[in-house]
């Protein structure tokens, strides 16, 4: 085992160095998720905890003082994974041309992480692609909540986006699915978790599909679930 890579003890309270010191662990922090990440792209999602402090050159008891335990260290990486995608979308929404556009850059980006790396996408999400929600571990329940509900979040911003940019919605009456049909209005906020619902579904059985000429690529697997959830919002305002 690599020692130099062990942490010193840390300061007394009233020592003077103790910001030093949060700043060195915040940034020793942000290594190890970085080395986890690596390991567990080379290692599969169901490498221990030992194996991967193994893996980064440093002790199983490093990990857990500053995760605690497996899952808190699932969610960190899922954050860094989250933020790396926040990032690559905030940069196209820049230069998308509409809300439309905007997530279309959010499903690629999706998509992509879990292209690049299913091993790492399978460790934060708690399953492999194309497994069964439900099993997932228990005690990572909260963890990946934490990490969907992020992703359910931005796909609510780009939504009332693209509902801003569109006529007021059509009377009830007058919606093609007949006078009982609920307002787009009250039903609006269920769409982010539909929608990502089934993002996430049609992108790991996409994921999961042997390579030929049936599977879809990255980008029309993109501009079909762009469709799906824009046709979708369309035929519910009369726009389309």
């Amino acid at each position: 085992m690599n020692t130099a890579l062990e942490d010193p003890p840390s300061p007394a309270p009233s020592d003077g160095r103790s910001l030093r010191w949060e700043a060195h662990r915040t940034e020793r922090r942000h290594e190890l998720i970085k080395a986890a990440r690596r390991a567990v792209h080379a290692l599969g999602a169901g490498a221990s905890m030992e194996e991967i402090a193994a893996a980064s050159g440093t002790s199983k008891s490093v990990y857990y003082r500053y995760f605690g335990d497996k899952a808190g260290l699932q969610q960190a990486m899922g954050d860094l994974v989250l933020t790396q995608m926040q990032e690559r979308i905030l940069a196209a929404g820049r230069t998308a041309e509409s809300p439309r556009a905007g997530m279309q850059a959010m499903v690629s980006a999706y998509l992509q992480m879990a292209q690049t790396s299913p091993q790492v996408y399978a460790f934060v999400t708690g399953r492999s692609a194309g497994e069964a929600a439900g099993n997932a571990e228990p005690r990572f329940a909260e963890s990946l909540s934490h990490f969907l509900d992020a992703i359910t979040a931005m796909m609510a911003r780009a939504m009332r986006a693209y509902l801003d940019t569109e006529s007021p919605a059509e009377s009830a009456a007058d919606s093609p699915a007949g006078p009982d049909a609920p307002r787009l209005g009250a039903a609006a906020g269920f769409w982010p978790t539909a929608a990502l619902g089934m993002v996430r579904a049609a992108g790991e059985r996409w994921l999961a599909a042997e390579p030929g000429p049936g599977k879809p690529t990255e980008e029309q697997m993109t501009r079909q679930l762009t469709t799906w959830l824009f046709d979708g919002i369309g035929y519910e305002q009369g726009t389309r």
